[in-house]
């Protein structure tokens, strides 16, 4: 499991908030003030502009991330910022609560949800239990059960299935980072033809980019079937 230091609240951190809301922006900042006195916050409005700020500079303590932010769709904003910067603890604050919603945020390596209706003081609570650690999730979330994940596992596991081989390997290429073009280098194709490619693999597996696609196979050990896919034709 990833481990996490812990804060004291006298402590200089430095978090990163991305929402396009000016006055929810300045309420987190406002909560995380009040949660560490000596903060230091930078605000971006998309996940793009995230994104640019994470590359430079010194590291950031913790990301706050609303969901219904122009640019992405549903938990794909979160996927790009997990899968470039995997150790930056990054936690959901939305106006959704709905349990369902919250075990996928979860499941995708969301540090903690908290809901947008949270009052000021229970903000800044949430915030110093993810940062001493814990996994924040509010009163009213229910577990989803074992089972329920086990199913979407197996799904998953049906979803590969129909995939043909040119079409795993892509999704292996996709999985090292290779660019389109780079992988129709290696496959001595078009790139059109990549890109027909990966249409087919986010339709099969249900998935809306190819960030979500790289993150949906990575819950799984699929060494096998890449390696099949590997000597198919």
């Amino acid at each position: 499991m990833e481990t996490r230091p812990t804060f004291a609240t006298d402590t200089t951190a430095r978090f990163l908030i991305i929402d396009d809301h000016p006055l929810f922006r300045e309420a987190l900042h406002s909560a995380v003030s009040m949660a560490y006195p000596k903060v230091e916050t930078i605000e971006a409005t998309t996940v793009a502009e995230a994104l640019d700020t994470l590359k430079g500079g010194a590291p950031f303590d913790l990301a706050l991330l609303d969901l219904n932010i122009p640019g992405v769709q549903g938990f794909d904003g979160l996927l790009q910022i997990r899968t470039s910067h995997p150790r930056l603890p990054v936690v959901i604050v939305s106006g959704h609560e709905d349990s369902r919603i919250i075990s996928q945020a979860l499941s995708y390596g969301a540090a903690g949800f908290i809901p947008k209706s949270s009052r000021k003081a229970d903000l800044a609570s949430a915030i110093r239990d993810v940062m001493e650690g814990a996994v924040y999730v509010p009163q009213s979330y229910q577990p989803q059960p074992g089972a329920a994940r086990d199913e979407d596992r197996s799904d998953l596991i049906r979803r590969l299935a129909t995939l043909t081989p040119q079409q795993m390997r892509v999704l292996n290429m996709l999985r090292q980072g290779l660019l389109n073009k780079q992988i129709a280098y290696e496959l001595q194709v078009g790139e059109t033809t990549v890109k027909a490619h990966v249409s087919e693999i986010l339709r099969k597996l249900h998935v809306y980019s190819r960030t979500q696609a790289v993150i949906e196979v990575s819950r799984l050990d699929q060494a096998e079937l890449f390696r099949d896919a590997d000597t198919g034709t």
